[in-house]
């Protein structure tokens, strides 16, 4: 098994109109000699320095032996845990191949100070950091690498024997960790962080915690050859167009997993899809669904259901209107990202720049230097503050009636985001309240951990259509964490990360609740009853 799709509904109908064009316009062969011209002019500047991820394969292989090496290093000191410090792309790919080979890796993609603390005390004594940061100024993973300095150093461990930095060559990063002695393993600067699964990002902290990267790159080998060429069964022809060109347009792709051997495929494909296109108020939303969710089988127009099977060809006849994908992991990762530099090309817009995620970082910024009083609570009903849009709050009084509100706001074509900006560690029953508002709604809705969303599926909600309503669950923790050198908080910087956001989100004008938990372990429940 390597990959293999089939297409129903209207995404086949998409294929069959769309693929010959493709073809005939030598879109697989012009992506895989990296041919920036493909999605305009207004994005050739940009993509002649993001098309690397073509050739990741090939030049990833350097990095194999460098990477068992240190492991086995590591492991003769004794040290076999690894954990990775990094948002976006660089968490989601390495925990994404780190599950689904069934090895540990503790992924920290989180400024809450309690999950932070969390991390800091499991195994610190056998633990490496591995710190992954394209820009090498990501302000997350700055204080995450600040903290574990610190608490090596208290424990009589040196830093410099146990960080392992991924950046850019020439970043901040890069040269200020080369000065202080640090490992540094240097990504393709031409690569962008959605794209850079099979590059360093995903495979240094992945092969460090123990998994065969070198089988994964030959299984996305083995896909590589079928998607260079001008074929109509090239596989990430077929699945852009399926994806990018119905008629109308499907702008919203529920992702299940059903019953394939791979574990967070779809959280990783969201951030990919999301980030990718949505911008100039176009783009495809990914929905993260489970095989019971509720939009499953509820006949949205909007809504295609792209299913992920561990082998086609062993299930039944696929149902109507859908999509179903069987492949290994590393094939599956190549292929949605083929497929996904062609949807671009399908929605006339450019699928490795992210105009729009800057502007919750400056906000972010603003409110870290700032630090002013957060603006009191609309009300606050069983241990949660609330506060919003005025077209969602004004005249409600009870969480139940502002969460009515707030679907009301749902047109015809619109999502709901559930943004969680808590510890997922130690509160993961708030994924429930994806499931439980998809029901009331019937409509599709996502869900996402607070920051890490911000550095992907962000930019779908401030670049892309304009059809977004959003719940923010925020918590006012009892403990907070200091970060080294800085002049905030762990807490400041997470409240300033979700405040920004609103900010802009409301700026855009569009519909935004706030619930901050005064006590989340009483509160959780209360919550989850209230929307219930």
């Amino acid at each position: 098994m390597s990959f293999d799709i089939a297409v129903t509904g209207a995404a086949a109908e998409a294929v069959d109109r769309v693929v010959p064009q493709l073809v005939s316009d030598m879109v697989a062969s012009g992506i895989t000699t990296q041919d920036a011209s493909l999605w305009g002019p207004d994005a050739e500047e940009e993509s002649a320095k993001r098309l690397g991820w073509v050739e990741a394969v090939a030049i990833s292989d350097a990095l194999v032996d460098d990477i068992v090496a240190l492991r086995e290093k590591l492991r003769a000191d004794g040290v076999d845990h690894i954990v990775l410090g990094g948002m976006g792309g660089s968490s989601l790919a390495p925990e994404l191949i780190t599950q689904t080979a069934g090895v540990d890796l503790t992924v920290l993609d989180s400024t809450d100070p309690g999950q932070v603390l969390s991390a800091l005390r499991d195994r610190l004594e056998t633990t490496a950091l591995v710190i992954s940061s394209k820009s090498g100024s990501t302000v997350e993973t700055d204080s995450q690498k600040r903290v574990y300095e610190r608490a090596f150093r208290e424990a009589g461990i040196d830093p410099i024997d146990r960080i392992v930095i991924v950046t850019d060559p020439g970043s901040p990063l890069d040269v200020a960790a080369r000065a202080d002695g640090y490992r540094v393993f240097n990504a393709d600067p031409n690569v962008g962080g959605r794209y850079s699964a099979l590059t360093a990002f995903g495979l240094v902290p992945s092969g460090l915690a123990g998994v065969d990267i070198r089988h994964l790159l030959d299984d996305a080998a083995s896909i590589s050859l079928q998607l260079a060429l001008d074929t109509p069964d090239n596989p990430g022809l077929i699945l852009g167009a399926a994806i990018a060109a119905t008629r109308p347009l499907k702008d919203k792709l529920g992702i299940v997993s059903d019953g394939t051997y791979i574990v967070g495929f779809a959280d990783w494909a969201e951030q990919l899809i999301a980030e990718s296109t949505g911008k100039l108020g176009r783009g495809l939303l990914p929905v993260v669904l489970e095989v019971d969710s509720p939009e499953i089988g509820a006949g949205l127009p909007d809504l295609q259901i792209v299913r992920l099977v561990h082998n086609r060809r062993a299930t039944e006849e696929v149902t109507e209107g859908e999509i179903e994908i069987s492949g290994t992991i590393g094939a599956q990762i190549l292929v949605w990202e083929f497929a996904t530099a062609v949807a671009g090309r399908l929605l006339g817009i450019n699928p490795f720049d992210q105009p729009d995620v800057e502007s919750a970082k400056i906000a972010t910024r603003g409110l870290l230097d700032s630090r002013p009083e957060p603006a009191a609570p609309v009300f606050t009903d069983d241990g949660i503050e609330v506060r919003g849009t005025a077209d969602v709050v004004d005249g409600a009084d009870s969480i139940r009636t502002v969460v009515d509100a707030l679907l009301a706001r749902l047109g015809p074509d619109d999502y709901l985001s559930v943004q969680a900006y808590v510890d997922r560690v130690a509160y993961p029953q708030l994924a429930e309240l994806r499931s439980m508002l998809a029901e009331r709604a019937k409509r599709p809705v996502t869900f996402g951990w607070g920051p890490r969303f911000l550095h992907s599926t962000g930019q779908f909600h401030k670049g892309g259509p304009a059809t977004g309503v959003f719940l923010q669950i925020t918590t006012q923790e009892s403990v907070d964490l200091d970060i080294p050198d800085r002049p905030f908080t762990f807490g400041q910087l997470i409240q300033a990360q979700a405040a920004g956001d609103a900010s802009v989100l409301a700026g855009k004008g569009r519909p935004v609740l706030t619930l901050t938990l005064l006590d989340p372990a009483n509160t959780v429940s209360a919550l989850l009853s209230s929307i219930a």
